[in-house]
Protein backbone atom coordinates (compact mmCIF):
# COMPACT_ATOMS: atom_id res chain seq x y z
CA UNK A 1 0.00 0.00 0.00
CA UNK A 2 1.18 3.50 -0.79
CA UNK A 3 0.99 5.41 2.47
CA UNK A 4 -0.07 9.09 2.43
CA UNK A 5 3.13 10.05 4.23
CA UNK A 6 6.82 9.23 3.94
CA UNK A 7 8.27 6.50 6.11
CA UNK A 8 11.90 7.00 7.23
CA UNK A 9 14.66 4.53 6.47
CA UNK A 10 16.21 4.89 9.94
CA UNK A 11 14.20 4.78 13.20
CA UNK A 12 14.06 7.97 15.26
CA UNK A 13 15.14 6.86 18.74
CA UNK A 14 16.24 10.17 20.25
CA UNK A 15 15.06 13.74 19.64
CA UNK A 16 17.82 16.34 19.34
CA UNK A 17 18.20 19.93 18.23
CA UNK A 18 14.91 21.48 19.34
CA UNK A 19 15.11 24.95 20.97
CA UNK A 20 12.30 24.19 23.41
CA UNK A 21 12.37 23.10 27.03
CA UNK A 22 12.25 19.33 27.32
CA UNK A 23 9.71 18.25 29.93
CA UNK A 24 9.65 14.47 30.00
CA UNK A 25 10.42 11.24 28.18
CA UNK A 26 8.08 8.28 28.02
CA UNK A 27 8.75 4.84 26.60
CA UNK A 28 7.79 6.15 23.17
CA UNK A 29 7.02 9.88 23.41
CA UNK A 30 9.03 13.03 24.11
CA UNK A 31 7.25 16.11 25.48
CA UNK A 32 8.45 19.70 24.96
CA UNK A 33 7.10 23.01 26.26
CA UNK A 34 6.00 25.45 23.54
CA UNK A 35 4.87 28.06 26.07
CA UNK A 36 1.12 28.05 25.55
CA UNK A 37 1.00 24.38 24.52
CA UNK A 38 2.96 21.14 24.52
CA UNK A 39 4.73 19.40 21.66
CA UNK A 40 4.25 15.64 21.81
CA UNK A 41 6.60 13.64 19.58
CA UNK A 42 6.15 9.92 18.95
CA UNK A 43 9.56 8.32 18.43
CA UNK A 44 10.14 4.93 16.83
CA UNK A 45 11.14 3.30 20.10
CA UNK A 46 9.71 -0.11 20.98
CA UNK A 47 9.10 -1.29 24.53
CA UNK A 48 8.15 -4.70 25.88
CA UNK A 49 7.59 -5.69 29.50
CA UNK A 50 8.29 -2.05 30.43
CA UNK A 51 11.79 -2.23 28.93
CA UNK A 52 12.73 -0.08 25.92
CA UNK A 53 14.46 -2.13 23.22
CA UNK A 54 17.77 -1.00 21.76
CA UNK A 55 16.39 -1.09 18.22
CA UNK A 56 13.36 0.74 16.92
CA UNK A 57 10.84 0.44 14.09
CA UNK A 58 11.38 3.11 11.45
CA UNK A 59 8.11 5.01 11.08
CA UNK A 60 6.24 3.43 14.00
CA UNK A 61 5.78 6.83 15.66
CA UNK A 62 4.31 8.23 12.46
CA UNK A 63 1.83 5.37 12.16
CA UNK A 64 0.74 5.76 15.80
CA UNK A 65 0.30 9.51 15.44
CA UNK A 66 -1.71 9.27 12.23
CA UNK A 67 -3.99 6.59 13.69
CA UNK A 68 -4.56 8.75 16.78
CA UNK A 69 -5.30 11.87 14.74
CA UNK A 70 -7.94 9.99 12.76
CA UNK A 71 -9.61 8.68 15.89
CA UNK A 72 -9.47 12.07 17.65
CA UNK A 73 -11.38 13.54 14.73
CA UNK A 74 -13.94 10.75 14.70
CA UNK A 75 -14.49 10.81 18.47
CA UNK A 76 -15.28 14.51 18.69
CA UNK A 77 -19.00 13.81 19.02
CA UNK A 78 -18.27 11.85 22.23
CA UNK A 79 -15.63 13.94 23.98
CA UNK A 80 -13.27 16.88 23.57
CA UNK A 81 -9.59 16.10 23.10
CA UNK A 82 -6.23 17.66 23.77
CA UNK A 83 -5.32 18.96 20.29
CA UNK A 84 -5.09 22.75 20.06
CA UNK A 85 -7.62 24.42 17.75
CA UNK A 86 -5.06 25.56 15.17
CA UNK A 87 -3.19 22.27 15.36
CA UNK A 88 -2.61 21.65 11.65
CA UNK A 89 -1.46 25.18 10.89
CA UNK A 90 0.95 25.31 13.83
CA UNK A 91 2.32 21.87 13.13
CA UNK A 92 2.94 22.76 9.47
CA UNK A 93 5.00 25.78 10.51
CA UNK A 94 6.94 23.75 13.05
CA UNK A 95 7.57 20.89 10.61
CA UNK A 96 8.92 23.33 8.03
CA UNK A 97 11.58 24.33 10.57
CA UNK A 98 12.22 20.79 11.83
CA UNK A 99 11.25 18.28 9.11
CA UNK A 100 11.72 15.21 11.32
CA UNK A 101 8.66 16.34 13.34
CA UNK A 102 6.37 15.98 10.32
CA UNK A 103 3.59 13.40 10.70
CA UNK A 104 4.85 12.12 14.08
CA UNK A 105 3.96 15.09 16.28
CA UNK A 106 0.94 16.66 17.98
CA UNK A 107 0.55 20.12 19.51
CA UNK A 108 -1.68 19.75 22.55
CA UNK A 109 -3.22 21.74 25.37
CA UNK A 110 -1.53 21.92 28.76
CA UNK A 111 -3.69 19.71 30.95
CA UNK A 112 -3.49 17.84 34.25
CA UNK A 113 -3.41 14.09 33.55
CA UNK A 114 -5.66 11.94 35.72
CA UNK A 115 -3.78 9.37 37.85
CA UNK A 116 -5.64 6.41 36.32
CA UNK A 117 -5.72 4.70 32.94
CA UNK A 118 -9.19 3.95 31.61
CA UNK A 119 -9.12 0.36 30.36
CA UNK A 120 -12.09 -1.20 28.57
CA UNK A 121 -12.17 -4.92 27.84
CA UNK A 122 -14.52 -6.57 25.37
CA UNK A 123 -12.80 -9.98 25.26
CA UNK A 124 -11.07 -12.22 27.78
CA UNK A 125 -7.36 -11.87 27.05
CA UNK A 126 -4.01 -10.91 28.52
CA UNK A 127 -3.92 -10.18 32.24
CA UNK A 128 -7.72 -10.45 32.32
CA UNK A 129 -7.57 -14.06 31.12
CA UNK A 130 -4.88 -14.89 33.69
CA UNK A 131 -6.99 -13.36 36.45
CA UNK A 132 -10.08 -15.27 35.33
CA UNK A 133 -8.16 -18.56 35.37
CA UNK A 134 -7.07 -17.90 38.95
CA UNK A 135 -10.29 -16.50 40.41
CA UNK A 136 -13.16 -17.01 37.97
CA UNK A 137 -13.59 -13.23 37.92
CA UNK A 138 -12.37 -10.35 35.78
CA UNK A 139 -10.90 -8.21 38.54
CA UNK A 140 -13.99 -6.95 40.45
CA UNK A 141 -16.53 -8.43 38.03
CA UNK A 142 -18.28 -11.79 38.28
CA UNK A 143 -18.20 -13.68 34.98
CA UNK A 144 -19.95 -16.77 33.64
CA UNK A 145 -18.21 -20.08 34.27
CA UNK A 146 -16.32 -22.03 31.60
CA UNK A 147 -15.28 -19.05 29.48
CA UNK A 148 -12.37 -19.71 27.13
CA UNK A 149 -9.35 -17.60 26.36
CA UNK A 150 -10.31 -14.84 23.89
CA UNK A 151 -14.06 -15.32 24.44
CA UNK A 152 -16.18 -12.20 24.02
CA UNK A 153 -17.44 -10.86 27.34
CA UNK A 154 -21.21 -10.54 27.89
CA UNK A 155 -20.65 -6.78 27.71
CA UNK A 156 -17.59 -4.48 27.61
CA UNK A 157 -16.21 -3.90 31.11
CA UNK A 158 -14.36 -0.91 32.55
CA UNK A 159 -11.26 -2.08 34.44
CA UNK A 160 -9.16 0.96 35.39
CA UNK A 161 -5.54 0.81 36.48
CA UNK A 162 -3.23 3.05 38.41
CA UNK A 163 -0.79 5.01 36.26
CA UNK A 164 2.73 4.21 37.40
CA UNK A 165 5.58 6.58 36.54
CA UNK A 166 7.87 3.57 36.74
CA UNK A 167 7.09 -0.11 36.72
CA UNK A 168 3.74 -1.74 36.06
CA UNK A 169 0.28 -0.18 36.18
CA UNK A 170 -1.87 -2.02 38.70
CA UNK A 171 -5.61 -2.84 38.52
CA UNK A 172 -7.85 -0.74 40.76
CA UNK A 173 -11.52 -1.22 41.61
CA UNK A 174 -13.97 1.32 40.24
CA UNK A 175 -14.85 2.40 43.78
CA UNK A 176 -11.21 3.17 44.58
CA UNK A 177 -10.73 4.91 41.22
CA UNK A 178 -13.74 7.13 42.01
CA UNK A 179 -12.19 8.05 45.35
CA UNK A 180 -8.93 8.88 43.60
CA UNK A 181 -10.33 11.26 40.97
CA UNK A 182 -13.75 12.17 42.42
CA UNK A 183 -17.07 10.48 41.67
CA UNK A 184 -18.34 13.02 39.13
CA UNK A 185 -15.10 12.85 37.16
CA UNK A 186 -15.04 9.05 37.40
CA UNK A 187 -18.60 8.76 36.12
CA UNK A 188 -17.71 10.87 33.08
CA UNK A 189 -14.53 8.88 32.38
CA UNK A 190 -16.43 5.61 32.76
CA UNK A 191 -19.22 6.66 30.38
CA UNK A 192 -16.94 8.22 27.76
CA UNK A 193 -14.54 5.26 27.81
CA UNK A 194 -17.30 2.73 27.13
CA UNK A 195 -18.67 4.92 24.31
CA UNK A 196 -15.21 5.28 22.77
CA UNK A 197 -14.69 1.53 22.95
CA UNK A 198 -18.00 0.92 21.20
CA UNK A 199 -17.06 3.46 18.52
CA UNK A 200 -13.68 1.84 18.00
CA UNK A 201 -15.05 -1.71 18.02
CA UNK A 202 -17.80 -0.91 15.50
CA UNK A 203 -15.50 0.94 13.10
CA UNK A 204 -12.74 -1.67 13.39
CA UNK A 205 -15.17 -4.48 12.64
CA UNK A 206 -15.95 -2.93 9.26
CA UNK A 207 -12.24 -3.37 8.50
CA UNK A 208 -12.22 -7.06 9.52
CA UNK A 209 -10.67 -6.32 12.92
CA UNK A 210 -11.81 -7.06 16.47
CA UNK A 211 -10.97 -4.53 19.17
CA UNK A 212 -10.36 -6.86 22.11
CA UNK A 213 -9.44 -4.18 24.64
CA UNK A 214 -7.98 -0.71 24.83
CA UNK A 215 -6.92 2.00 27.24
CA UNK A 216 -7.63 5.71 27.27
CA UNK A 217 -6.06 8.55 29.19
CA UNK A 218 -7.77 11.73 30.32
CA UNK A 219 -6.74 15.09 31.73
CA UNK A 220 -8.46 18.18 33.07
CA UNK A 221 -7.89 21.88 32.57
CA UNK A 222 -7.76 24.41 35.40
CA UNK A 223 -11.57 24.65 35.32
CA UNK A 224 -11.98 20.90 35.75
CA UNK A 225 -13.08 20.31 32.14
CA UNK A 226 -12.32 16.75 31.00
CA UNK A 227 -10.28 16.00 27.86
CA UNK A 228 -9.13 12.86 26.09
CA UNK A 229 -5.31 12.94 25.91
CA UNK A 230 -2.22 11.02 24.78
CA UNK A 231 -3.10 8.47 22.08
CA UNK A 232 -6.34 6.75 21.15
CA UNK A 233 -7.12 3.32 19.71
CA UNK A 234 -3.61 2.67 18.39
CA UNK A 235 -1.96 -0.76 18.28
CA UNK A 236 0.20 0.39 21.21
CA UNK A 237 -2.80 1.20 23.42
CA UNK A 238 -5.15 -1.49 22.11
CA UNK A 239 -5.35 -5.20 21.41
CA UNK A 240 -6.51 -5.62 17.81
CA UNK A 241 -7.19 -9.07 16.33
CA UNK A 242 -7.85 -10.11 12.69
CA UNK A 243 -11.56 -10.93 12.61
CA UNK A 244 -11.16 -13.54 9.87
CA UNK A 245 -8.68 -15.48 12.06
CA UNK A 246 -10.59 -15.16 15.34
CA UNK A 247 -10.98 -18.47 17.15
CA UNK A 248 -11.84 -18.52 20.88
CA UNK A 249 -9.98 -20.99 23.04
CA UNK A 250 -6.47 -19.78 22.24
CA UNK A 251 -4.36 -16.65 22.03
CA UNK A 252 -4.98 -14.59 18.89
CA UNK A 253 -2.65 -13.02 16.37
CA UNK A 254 -2.58 -9.27 16.90
CA UNK A 255 -1.70 -6.02 15.14
CA UNK A 256 0.80 -4.80 17.71
CA UNK A 257 4.12 -5.54 19.38
CA UNK A 258 2.90 -8.95 20.59
CA UNK A 259 5.20 -10.34 17.90
CA UNK A 260 8.09 -8.82 19.88
CA UNK A 261 6.76 -10.10 23.20
CA UNK A 262 6.32 -13.62 21.85
CA UNK A 263 9.92 -13.67 20.62
CA UNK A 264 11.24 -12.38 23.95
CA UNK A 265 9.16 -14.90 25.92
CA UNK A 266 11.07 -17.66 24.14
CA UNK A 267 14.43 -16.34 25.38
CA UNK A 268 16.22 -16.83 28.66
CA UNK A 269 15.73 -13.17 29.65
CA UNK A 270 14.58 -11.92 33.04
CA UNK A 271 12.70 -8.92 31.54
CA UNK A 272 15.05 -6.37 33.08
CA UNK A 273 17.54 -4.08 31.27
CA UNK A 274 19.55 -4.48 29.19
CA UNK A 275 17.21 -6.08 26.65
CA UNK A 276 18.39 -8.69 24.16
CA UNK A 277 18.79 -7.57 20.53
CA UNK A 278 15.85 -8.14 18.21
CA UNK A 279 16.57 -9.96 14.93
CA UNK A 280 15.66 -8.30 11.64
CA UNK A 281 12.88 -10.83 11.08
CA UNK A 282 11.12 -9.76 14.30
CA UNK A 283 11.58 -6.05 13.56
CA UNK A 284 10.30 -6.41 10.00
CA UNK A 285 7.34 -8.57 11.03
CA UNK A 286 6.33 -6.16 13.79
CA UNK A 287 6.49 -3.09 11.55
CA UNK A 288 4.40 -4.90 8.94
CA UNK A 289 1.72 -5.41 11.58
CA UNK A 290 1.67 -1.69 12.43
CA UNK A 291 1.42 -0.77 8.76
CA UNK A 292 -1.41 -3.25 8.27
CA UNK A 293 -3.22 -1.83 11.31
CA UNK A 294 -2.93 1.67 9.88
CA UNK A 295 -4.10 0.50 6.46
CA UNK A 296 -7.15 -1.29 7.81
CA UNK A 297 -8.12 1.32 10.38
CA UNK A 298 -7.80 4.17 7.90
CA UNK A 299 -9.97 2.25 5.43
CA UNK A 300 -12.57 1.79 8.18
CA UNK A 301 -12.85 5.56 8.46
Amino acid sequence: MNLPFDMPDVPLLQVKGLPYSHLTSGKVREIYDLGDALLMIATDRVSAFDVVMEQGLAGKGILLTQISLGWFENSSTITQHHLVKDHNERLAILSAQFPFLKDRSMIVKKLNPLPIEAVVRGYLAGSGWKQYQETGRLFEYELPHNLRESDQLPQPLFTPTTKAANGHDMPIDCKDAAKLIGKDCFDKVHKISLELYQLGAARAKTADILLADTKFEFGTDDDGELYLIDEILTPDSSRYWPLSEYEPGRAQASYDKQFVRDYLEGLDWDKSPPPPPLPDMVLKGTLERYVEAYRRLSVSG
